[in-house]
């Protein structure tokens, strides 16, 4: 960082990425604040500077203040870690610069506080407990728990659709099943295959499972659907053209010969979209023909992303479908997992949160082998339905995709 970089966030002012402190903090206080920019998305911890970005300067030596910096990152926080320090100087005062990275690979971090450990997050300026909920996906960010293979409280074999089951099985792997009565068979045969576990002396179907498979997922998973909303114009109204909450399994349930008849959540959102947009037709030389207003090949491919890939330990909120006078939105709850990133995603990096579902949703033909929709189907789709681009917004807790119904002045 030079003189000019630091200028501009001491301009710029304390955010969800930088935070302004004085080096007489204490110990305790320092680790706080380093573990929440860590668990957040890394940032500048900057000593030195006031609140108000007014700039008092190092009371300590620079060098110590840095070694003081380090013993702090390697005594008061969990896992420990090694800072990036730089020292400046601004009015002819010497300020400390704690450089923290962009997803760092050992969360949740935890900062020490007399004798306990505690898991410290950023939002917006504050520094604060994580919850229950908010630590588990930090763990989940780091590969170190997987919520799909969690059990689903109050599940049985009962809970599973057993058509749907008997489908995928039998149509769709080409894999013969038990007998039906055969409890303990078809138990062992869905934890061998991670869509049930054992819970407290019991089988009980995993996230997953329940997500693909269950009779009524929304009654176990609340977030599992899609909430579906079409606005006569160009923003949010209150008289909605339509608002629907579409429930169910992920996959739909076909016909020996591979034809949907009671269709999955993928399905039905594509149905709601046809529904709800107005096509455009012509005849050419006695043949008729007809335009969606959004291409249903890159609907399909982003209503298939948003579920497979969204973070269902965010509870209360659903996958959301919009459909505006000019575009129409897909949001999925979480950010991005991992390392990944938009420019990543449109390169063609691959990436799955919740690998099992993503396998069978590959099995049925909703996720193509390669793994590269983003790339290779959206992306262009949306290019030859209309010249436009897509946009891909990501912002705390959500992800969002846009797609333009005509191309923009």
């Amino acid at each position: 960082m030079d003189r000019i970089e630091l200028m501009e966030l001491l301009q710029n002012g304390e955010n969800s990425g930088v935070e302004f402190k004085r080096d007489n903090v204490s110990p305790e206080r320092l680790a706080t604040r380093l573990t929440a920019l860590l668990n957040l998305e890394g940032g500048h911890l900057i000593l030195g500077v006031e609140d108000d970005g007014s700039i008092s300067g190092l009371t300590r030596e620079p060098r110590k203040a840095e070694e003081w910096v380090m013993q702090i990152a390697r005594d008061h926080v969990d896992p420990a870690f090694v800072p990036y320090w730089e020292t400046l100087e601004i009015e002819g005062k010497a300020i400390g610069v704690i450089s923290l990275p962009a997803n760092a690979p050992d969360k949740p971090y935890k900062a020490k506080r007399g004798s306990a450990w505690v898991t410290y997050i950023r939002a917006g300026t504050t520094t604060r407990h994580a919850t229950r909920e908010e630590e588990e996906r930090l763990y989940q960010q780091a590969g170190r728990l997987i919520f799909g293979l969690k059990p689903v409280p109050g599940t049985t074999l009962e809970s599973f659709d057993k058509r749907r089951l008997q489908d995928y099985f039998c149509r769709v792997v080409e894999s013969d099943i038990p007998p039906f009565e055969d409890i303990d068979q078809w138990e062992r045969l869905l934890q061998n295959v991670d869509f049930a576990t054992s819970a407290a002396d019991r089988v009980a179907a995993t996230v997953d499972g329940m997500l693909l498979f269950g009779q009524k997922p929304g009654r176990f998973l609340p977030q599992s659907g899609i909430r579906a909303l079409c606005y006569p114009g160009d923003e949010p109204d209150y008289a909605a053209k339509a608002d629907e909450y579409i429930k169910g399994p992920l996959v739909s349930l076909s016909t020996s010969a591979g034809l949907v008849f009671e269709p999955g959540l993928v399905d039905s959102g594509w149905d709601f979209v046809r529904r709800n947009t107005t096509p455009t037709a012509w005849l050419e030389k006695a043949q008729r023909y007809q335009r969606w207003e959004y291409p249903e090949s890159v609907v399909r491919e982003l209503l298939v992303n948003a579920l497979v890939h969204r973070d269902y330990s965010i509870s209360g909120t659903d996958v959301t479908l919009t459909i505006y006078s000019n575009r129409l939105e897909i949001e999925s709850p979480g950010r991005l997992p991992n390392t990944v990133t938009i420019e990543g995603m449109k390169s063609g990096l691959r990436y799955a949160r919740n690998q099992t579902v993503v396998n069978v949703m590959r099995d049925y033909g909703y996720v193509e082998g390669r793994g590269m929709g983003i790339r290779k189907k959206v992306m262009p789709g949306m290019q030859a339905h209309n010249g436009t681009e897509p946009e891909f917004i990501e912002e705390d807790y959500r992800f969002t995709v846009r797609l333009w119904k005509e191309p923009r002045p």
